[in-house]
């Protein structure tokens, strides 16, 4: 059986195995390398990837995306009615990817290799671990975003001895890291990163200037307009990298709302992210443990290919970064290759990569016995190559005590408390003055992100434990009742991508930049239709509906591209300042 390798994104998800001596990605039912990491939820049908991502604009109560950012942590979702946490939801993701997995080998895959951001702790990881467990895939390694891309560049481009800097911008986390390599040895020098930090968030701030600059608040719309105007955002977004303007519009209690954006007010409107991402890039050259010169700057992550992000990169380094080939695939590329690495495949097992670790890891200490805030001791600090083990010895602060109790945190802050709890372990030790008696602790942290500890007193008491988060514990029953929830939520089945489902698609995009007429005297009507006529069993009516339905959205297409578009006034006029860009939003709202 094959050990796969996902990406499991914020925004889509890849799926690779190693496979004839190479990496191969691995398409989904629809033909397509990206499922998008969306689940829409109806009844007890389930619908992952691109049909869900469909539903956002017609369905966003009962459809979530972008659930990553909120992994490790106790944020319910509300999907038709039931509740699921952000583990349950990527499951689901986890297990179409497995599907389509199972398709393309032919044969059933059991065990994965997943890649997570680099500054995802303890509590991310590990429902990144559950959530491969309800979806009954074995997980023993996690790989860091950044790593497994730095490892596909090095691989693949065939690049020289080195240092480079992967800039990993994706739909929701931002991840640096400072990358070393000679010959067949890639070592991970420093991490940094945001969790709450991507593309999504550049979506956020035009939907907010388009809100500004029609005098509309964001919380008044419906969510059904705010998610057609997220989704055009986005679209916007992506057109900036190969035009210089575009335009959006939103039909909002009777009027028409409009906005030019050009790359100018793109990057005024991303200056806050990109001071942001900023402070990334130098956090990352301050955890390096040796001064470094950096080489190369690569951009990796679905965000990548951003033009506004590209300019501002150059203007920090005084030259362009280099933007990997399908950077949006880079990250699983280099998962596939830790799945031949694992595999012992031929090809790689020369390949030496080594990690770091991205958090400090340590115990609450007093220096005095009144104190009563505990802070930090350091065992291992952030940006440690792994595996490490440090022994640290620490000594009684009251007289006759007769115990001391190690409390294990992971986190940079001073006080222990402001970080997160891993655990605890307890020694005796001889009842004496203070100071006299002592215990060693001692902390192995490995590859996968595991931290055994020891510790052992004067008197010769040893204790050993393996610190694993409590949710990685699930007893058996409540292991069950997670994967009969998955169960008994039916996923349906993908299926190659037909005429029908075409056809929903232009509707949906017909009606996101559609003038409100349209939307609510004929598109509406047609979407109502056609949804009945898919809900309808009868094989005629569907495929007459299809039949009648593209032949009216065809000739309203032709109805529109007979019009002067917006891309021919710009291709008329290329150079355009602000005063062009206001008259010309005048005109076209007058229109």
């Amino acid at each position: 059986m094959a050990i796969i390798g996902i990406d499991l994104g914020t925004t889509n998800s890849l799926v690779c195995v190693y496979q004839d001596g190479q990496v191969k990605l691995i398409p989904n039912s629809f033909g397509d390398y990206k499922t998008p990491s969306v689940v829409h939820i109806k009844g007890n049908q389930v619908q992952v990837g691109k049909l869900a991502k469909n539903m956002q604009v017609l369905q966003p109560k009962n459809t979530a995306a972008s659930f990553k950012v909120w992994m490790g942590t106790e944020k319910e979702i509300y999907l038709d009615g039931k509740t699921f946490l952000p583990e349950e939801l990527s499951a689901f993701v986890l297990k179409q990817l497995v599907q389509d997995a199972e398709a393309f080998l032919g044969e059933p895959v059991t065990e994965a290799i997943i890649s997570v951001p680099a500054y995802f702790n303890d509590n991310q990881r590990c429902a990144t671990k559950m959530a491969a467990q309800i979806a009954g895939l074995k997980v023993d390694r996690l790989v860091n975003e950044p790593s497994a891309a730095a490892l596909y560049y090095q691989t693949a481009q065939q690049k020289q001895d080195g240092v480079m800097m992967i800039v990993d911008f994706g739909g929701g986390t931002l991840d640096v890291s400072i990358v070393e390599a000679f010959q067949n040895i890639i070592e991970i020098v420093s991490v940094a990163g945001d969790n709450h930090l991507g593309g999504n968030d550049i979506d956020l701030a035009i939907v907010e200037y388009f809100c500004s600059q029609n005098d509309i608040s964001p919380q008044q719309l419906s969510p059904e307009a705010y998610s057609g105007l997220l989704h055009q955002a986005e679209q916007a977004k992506i057109a900036l990298s190969n035009q210089m303007a575009t335009m959006m519009v939103l039909a909002w209690k009777e009027k028409e709302c409009s906005l030019i954006l050009t790359r100018e007010t793109l990057s005024e409107i991303c200056q806050p992210i990109f001071q942001r991402i900023t402070r990334v890039i130098q956090q990352a050259i301050k955890n390096a443990s040796r001064r470094i010169a950096v080489d190369d700057v690569v951009m990796v992550g679905g965000s990548a290919q951003l033009t506004v992000l590209s300019d501002f990169l150059e203007e920090k380094f005084r030259r362009r970064p280099y933007t990997a080939h399908s950077p949006d695939q880079t990250i699983a590329l280099g998962v596939g290759l830790y799945a031949g690495i694992k595999e012992r495949a031929e090809e790689v097992q020369d390949l030496v990569m080594t990690d770091v670790c991205p958090f400090s890891l340590g115990v609450a200490v007093y220096n005095r016995k009144d104190e009563t805030i505990p802070h930090m001791s350091f065992l291992i600090h952030r940006s440690t190559t792994l595996p490490a083990v440090h022994t640290e010895r620490y000594w009684t602060l009251q007289d006759g005590q007769q115990k001391i109790t190690f409390r294990i945190y992971q986190g940079e802050n001073y006080y222990a408390e402001q970080n997160l709890k891993l655990g605890e372990i307890s020694v005796s030790v001889p009842a004496d003055l203070a100071g006299k008696s002592w215990a060693d602790i001692c902390f192995a942290y490995d590859i996968n992100g595991i931290l055994c500890v020891s510790a052992k007193s004067c008197n010769g008491e040893v204790q050993e434990q393996t610190i694993l988060n409590p949710k990685l514990k699930l007893n058996s029953k409540e292991m069950q009742r997670a994967q009969e929830k998955l169960k008994e939520m039916q996923l349906q089945q993908q299926t190659v991508q037909t005429e029908e489902q075409a056809l929903m698609e232009k509707l949906i995009r017909l009606y996101e930049t559609s003038s409100i007429a349209l939307r609510q005297y004929i598109i509406e009507g047609w979407i109502e239709q056609y949804q009945q006529a898919l809900e309808s069993k009868s094989p005629i009516i569907k495929k007459r509906a299809l039949q009648e339905i593209s032949q009216q959205v065809e000739r309203l297409q032709e109805v529109q591209e007979s019009e002067i578009s917006l891309s021919e006034i710009w291709k008329e006029q290329p150079d355009f300042d602000d005063s062009d860009i206001d008259d010309m939003q005048e005109d076209w709202q007058e229109e």
